[in-house]
């Protein structure tokens, strides 16, 4: 008996809810609702002390509902954690376009001009990454270090076997000029960025460049670089 009691009274309530919906008593109607999901509340502790706990949980779904309470935690959708990761550094010469995965420490590149332009690297075989270093270094120095760097992460003995070892790597890997623009590339991050953001992308991103994982120093100093020039727009 105790059981009609109690779905009727929460029929009864939820009819009112919705006649009042109807009179545009937009407030009245929530509130109603909230009535009715703490009866319904009330109702599936009742059943709960009388053994039914099926029914009881039942109608603790259906109040917990009613109250707007979820009681199934969905996964977080890609987009919102989309800035959180994939974040990708990407630095540019005439020739080569250089892209770190900032999760990974992955390394891939867009060939930019030459017979190889629009290629991948990462679609090139070894005997083609020798053709187009040896092109790359006919006009494009910028592009030698950070093909070199590729080179050195994909396959690192590479040196011992290539032809390129006839010709004397430079010394001192100097970085050219670099734009504030190229700088959030480099640091992957957006325009605007605040201090904290810029550090926090320095650390991590030589962390991925330090030699014992494949890094370069070219590739460093331009990390370097990029963090000086958007930190002198702080000061």
């Amino acid at each position: 008996m105790g059981l009609l009691y109690g779905i009727a009274a929460v029929a009864l309530v939820w009819w009112l809810s919705q006649k009042f919906a109807t009179a545009n008593t937009t407030a009245l109607a929530k509130a109603l609702k909230t009535v009715t999901g703490v009866l319904a509340f009330g109702a599936a502790g009742l059943l709960a002390l009388r053994g039914r706990i099926d029914m009881a949980l039942l109608l603790g779904a259906v109040g917990a509902w009613l109250l707007g309470w979820s009681v199934v935690r969905w996964p977080r959708s890609s987009a919102s954690s989309q800035r959180a990761s994939g974040t990708v550094s990407r630095v540019r010469s005439a020739m080569i376009e250089m892209e770190l995965d900032h999760d990974t420490g992955a390394m891939d590149g867009t060939v930019l001009a030459g017979a190889s332009a629009g290629r991948r690297l990462g679609t090139l075989d070894d005997a083609a990454l020798r053709d187009l270093l040896d092109e790359v270094r006919r006009s494009d120095p910028d592009g030698v270090r950070l093909l070199e760097a590729y080179l050195d992460r994909r396959s690192p003995g590479w040196r011992e076997h290539a032809q390129a070892d006839e010709h004397p790597r430079p010394g001192r890997e100097t970085a050219g000029a670099m734009t504030e623009e190229e700088a959030y590339d480099v640091l992957g991050l957006a325009p605007g960025a605040g201090p904290d953001e810029i550090r926090r992308a320095h650390r991590n991103l030589m962390k991925k460049l330090h030699p014992d994982q494949g890094g370069s120093t070219y590739l460093a100093a331009r990390v370097n670089q990029a963090k000086e020039i958007l930190l002198g727009r702080h000061r």
